[in-house]
């Protein structure tokens, strides 16, 4: 066979890959992606993860079958424009492939109409890996082009129906997950992060009722596969992943209308089943339908059949590694596309549709021009697999180190700062931002987690009295 080239290949650098939940960013969400058993029929919900026959996650079948649209260059080139924003490597590369309605959220835009994105995180584990940070920079790059405010659900009271794990300890991984989200680089003034637990108001619950309502258990059971097993806690919980979609469950932000913003959600591709049924009650609660913007699911690093588990630290690199710890798993453990001898590299060049060095650089590297002088050179042989690792891990360890000094800057302190409750003001989370975010509490300063319908943003449009 002839050697690969990076344009050649670029269409396939997510393909075939282990799944992580990037809405939540949970583990238990994402089985290896090995053949599923019912006849080699590929699975994708918000809980299971299965590749068909050849282990390989379809995604060309998912839109197709999910109802999603795939974004084009077009579209690319149309959110460039009107954010005067380079698009990000995500966005550019094809990792955010799919969408619902995001056409129409730059559309608004474009007419001046305001909207906010929310996104999330099952707080499950003590240590994130790389995987976990996807959604929340890309995220950030949304929130930074579009500069609008972001809401983040911690799901706390989910991670205690589906895990072994005390609901205290959930409570604390939120608030020590929420450091590792804050070090992305978040500004306080337009990004309200909370907790399910501690957030949880009439507003909010208000939402989760009427959006209750509207499913039956047969269609619940229909999208996430409940079975008689499934504790009734499980069954009763996705209107609260839903809820965040509607303005009016967050009146400190932006009042108490329930059509005063669109929202926007990045999300991986597995959760779009929460928010079809969000979008299918959205009308008969009186709400807009939200927007998603969708991405694939990221390569584990022993490659396609394996699975990034906190059980195996070394399927994955954690923002926790030293670079001692990432050169070691990227050499030793980094699923590698060369050929068997050099004399057969150098003919054959190196595969990169299954090269996970090459496909983490497709994520991690923002260097447009340096990314195709790599891809081209494996791919023609010239690049033995060594050095793209060696590629690879001078690319990542800087990153690591970078979040690592942030994180280690979060205090208690500034965390209670993005999960106050306190009214913000609705016009200032918009548009450019001057100065440095404000200093968090002080020692002894009293700060709110919990919602309530009596506080309301200053100057947010529109008030609906919540009705029961």
């Amino acid at each position: 066979s002839e050697p690969r080239t990076m344009s050649a290949a670029v269409d396939a650098v997510a393909a075939g890959v282990a799944a992580v939940d990037v809405a939540s960013g949970d583990d238990a969400h994402a089985p290896p992606p090995a053949a599923a058993e019912d006849g080699g029929e590929q699975v994708v919900t918000p809980w299971d993860v299965a590749g068909g026959a050849d282990g390989k996650i379809d995604y060309a079948k998912l839109v197709d079958q999910f109802g999603c649209q795939t974004i084009d260059a077009a579209l690319v080139e149309r959110i460039e424009r009107v954010t005067n924003t380079r698009a990000h490597p995500f966005l550019r590369r094809g990792m955010f492939f799919a969408h619902r309605e995001l056409d129409q959220i730059v559309s608004a835009y474009e007419r001046g109409e305001k909207f906010y994105l929310y996104t999330g995180r099952g707080p499950s584990s003590e240590a994130l890996h790389l995987g976990h940070l996807i959604p929340f920079h890309f995220t950030k790059w949304l929130q930074d082009a579009f500069k609008v405010p972001l809401v983040i659900q911690l799901t706390d009271d989910e991670k205690f129906l589906w895990k072994s794990l005390e609901l205290s300890e959930a409570r604390r991984l939120a608030r020590e997950n929420a450091k590792d989200i804050i070090a992305c680089g978040f500004d306080p003034r337009r990004t309200f992060i909370f907790s399910d637990v501690d957030y949880m108001c009439a507003p909010f619950y208000v939402n989760t009722l009427k959006i209750a309502k509207c499913v039956t258990f047969n269609q619940a059971r229909g999208i996430f596969g409940f079975s008689g097993e499934s504790n009734i806690g499980q069954i009763g919980f996705p209107p609260t992943q839903a809820a965040p979609a509607f303005p009016d469950c967050f009146p400190h932000l932006f009042g108490k209308c329930k059509k005063s913003l669109r929202c926007l959600i990045p999300c991986a591709i597995d959760q779009d089943p929460y928010f079809r049924m969000t979008r299918d009650a959205a009308p008969r609660i009186g709400g807009h339908k939200p927007a998603l913007v969708e991405s694939r699911f990221f390569p584990a690093l022993k490659g396609e059949s394996g699975k990034m588990s906190a059980s195996d630290p070394t399927s994955a690199i954690y923002v926790t590694d030293s670079p001692k710890q990432i050169k070691e798993k990227i050499n030793k453990y980094a699923f590698s596309g060369g050929r068997l001898t050099v004399e057969e590299h150098r003919a054959l060049g190196g595969d990169l549709d299954v090269d996970i060095s090459w496909k983490w650089l497709n994520f991690f590297m923002d260097d447009d021009a340096e990314l195709k002088r790599i891809g081209d050179a494996y791919g023609a042989g010239e690049m033995l697999s060594g050095e793209i690792k060696c590629e690879l891990i001078a690319c990542l360890t800087p990153i690591i180190a970078a979040h690592q000094a942030a994180r280690s800057a979060v205090t208690d302190a500034r965390v209670d700062q993005f999960f106050s409750t306190a009214p913000r003001d609705f016009h200032a989370m918009f548009g450019d931002m001057e100065g440095p975010p404000p200093n968090p509490p002080g020692a002894g300063e009293k700060v709110s987690f919990q919602g309530s319908e009596d506080l309301v943003a200053i100057g947010a449009p529109g008030v609906e009295k919540v009705s029961f």
